[in-house]
């Protein structure tokens, strides 16, 4: 390893961790018996990583996502966010979340909608508006404040959900399949401007996906799970370079990382109940 490769390695073994899961259990009880969603889950993301989750439905990376903004309760093992249980992180305003759904609402103006949660917590008139003006700058829908969102596309409300989650300014964005119902080509676009966007603010992503090639372009580190109860098969860190234009999918490094997700994919099937 060279110099560059070794501060390199030294810097991301600095990397303050901010999400951290320890044996994390989770299981429902239904009339039909129990659920076992997670398994032994045991993860840590790091400070201005991008992480995506990616498996079969039903193996459990939305619960994880879900866990993490307090939305569900493990059963057990331990999970921290910045240090804090998840509760004290949501109190503490940790995190914003994307859903798949923009759930804007139709009687509010895009700014209305970004506004909502600012209002909650009590920002100022003039805040507000700050606030909302640098999110929508930074989803490139300046100009779209006053619009209604049956007013803006698929791709456009999306952009706009995103920036409702980015208006408190919170360290963590956890963004759950928020392009899973968009055609390929708005895909394709929005996968270039979140990565620009993460560049621009060095937040941390968790980001749920079904799509391999999203989860290799976007990340820099790729969490494979297993079928329920939802396990961790693999763990691959990225060698892709931060610049990544869409071109770079045709590349032998992004082939080869996309077929150790598969591998992942289909060594996640062999783990016994």
């Amino acid at each position: 390893m060279g110099a560059e490769g070794a501060e390199k390695a030294k810097e991301i073994g600095m990397k303050e961790t901010v999400i951290r899961a320890e044996d994390l259990d989770l299981t429902f009880q239904t009339k039909d018996g129990p659920v076992h969603a997670l398994k032994g889950v045991s993860l840590e993301i790091g400070k201005g990583e991008f992480v995506s989750f990616i498996g079969p439905s039903g193996c459990g990376k939305t619960t994880f996502l879900r866990c993490v903004a307090a939305l569900e309760q493990p059963t057990g093992g331990r999970l921290s966010v910045n240090g804090m249980t998840p509760e004290e992180a949501r109190k503490s305003r940790a995190y914003g979340y994307v859903f798949q759904a923009a759930g804007l609402y139709p009687w509010r103006t895009i700014a209305g909608n970004i506004k909502l949660p600012l209002e909650i917590m009590g920002f100022s008139r003039a805040e507000q508006d700050e606030r909302v003006r640098k999110v929508l700058q930074l989803v490139d829908l300046e100009g779209f404040g006053g619009k209604y969102p049956w007013q803006l596309s698929g791709g456009m409300q999306q952009r706009a959900s995103i920036a409702r989650a980015l208006a408190f300014d919170a360290e963590i964005l956890l963004m759950d399949e928020p392009f899973g119902a968009l055609d390929e080509i708005v895909r394709d676009h929005l996968n270039e401007q979140l990565l620009a966007l993460w560049a621009r603010t060095g937040k941390t992503i968790g980001f749920v996906t079904h799509s391999i090639p999203e989860a290799v372009y976007l990340s820099t580190k790729i969490v494979v799970m297993s079928p329920r109860p939802g396990r961790i098969s693999d763990v691959i860190e990225s060698p892709l370079p931060a610049e990544r234009p869409l071109e770079i999918r045709d590349s032998p490094e992004f082939i080869e990382v996309a077929q150790r997700v598969r591998e992942g994919l289909r060594a996640g099937h062999s783990y016994d109940d």
